[in-house]
């Protein structure tokens, strides 16, 4: 199946190894530079078909998710900045009562890319504002250039975040900062969101894509299934009780047992090789 591409979002499939059959890694672009990549009806549309194919298709094995970055400015005009994405596209905002709202936002992208079951990493490249630092919060790992810059400055426009801000970041920062941040509506820098568990990396722009590659190609090495299961079992972490959550990944540990890829996995160790994974 062809991946889903639109006017606002490009898709690239990577390989995951040149030698050998491992797949490949959706390198997702959300594509309105113009706009500083902000969120509108288009692109959250053209994300949940990109999630959807990204789950019917077995040779995916890491979703990697960016902005687009500036066009050349023309003479005489200023560049726009590098934007991850800028937040909601507020012009879809205007005269929108709370019915219209719960229409917009039931099944949301942004909730979609959550629930994705294979591993995914938000590539952030300058701001992740408002609806950016939603879909940055999503995706399972983050990393950052240098300039890059997170807030949720929906308090300005007498909103709170709506796209799971108020729950996820308390899971990444905790709940004074996460305070800080909707309350305030204030940006913090790459720096800060590293020091306060934002982040996972922050590197230099120029060495970005690299890195984050490296990590999903990373991944892209291991067993899909022993991928999935590890993405729900932690998972549980976030809604169950310590006692309950033991019990969970206990369970899911034993299940394993009774997969093909953990003989293998035993067998590459024992025997000093690469891996062949049986769920590729």
């Amino acid at each position: 199946m062809a991946a889903p591409q639109s006017d606002v979002l490009r898709i690239e499939e990577i390989a995951v190894d040149d030698s050998e059959d491992l797949g490949s890694i959706a390198f997702v672009t959300i594509d309105r530079p113009d706009k500083l990549n902000a969120l509108n009806a288009e692109v959250m549309s053209s994300l949940k078909d990109m999630v959807s194919w990204v789950e019917n298709t077995d040779s995916i094995r890491v979703v990697v998710i960016t902005g687009a970055q500036p066009k050349e400015a023309e003479e005489g005009k200023r560049a726009k900045p590098n934007a991850f994405v800028a937040g909601a596209d507020i012009t879809e905002f205007v005269g929108k009562k709370s019915e219209d709202i719960r229409k917009m936002f039931a099944e949301n992208a942004v909730e979609a890319l959550w629930n994705i079951t294979k591993p995914t990493i938000a590539m952030v490249d300058g701001f992740a504002l408002g609806g950016g630092c939603e879909v940055a919060c999503s995706c399972d790992i983050r990393v950052a250039s240098d300039r890059s810059r997170f807030g949720t400055p929906e308090i300005n426009l007498g909103l709170i975040p709506g796209y799971g801000a108020t729950q996820r970041l308390v899971n990444l920062v905790g709940y004074g900062k996460t305070m800080e941040m909707v309350m305030t509506g204030e940006m913090i820098n790459s720096a800060d969101a590293l020091k306060w568990g934002l982040v996972n990396h922050v590197v230099e722009p120029e060495q970005l894509y690299q890195f984050t590659m490296d990590i999903a190609k990373k991944i892209g090495t291991k067993s899909t299934h022993t991928l999935k299961v590890a993405k729900q079992t932690i998972r549980t972490a976030l809604s169950t009780g310590l006692e309950e959550g033991v019990a969970i990944e206990a369970e899911a540990f034993a299940s394993l047992f009774d997969s093909e890829d953990k003989e293998i996995g035993v067998s590459a160790f024992i025997g000093r090789h690469q891996a062949k994974w049986q769920h590729k």
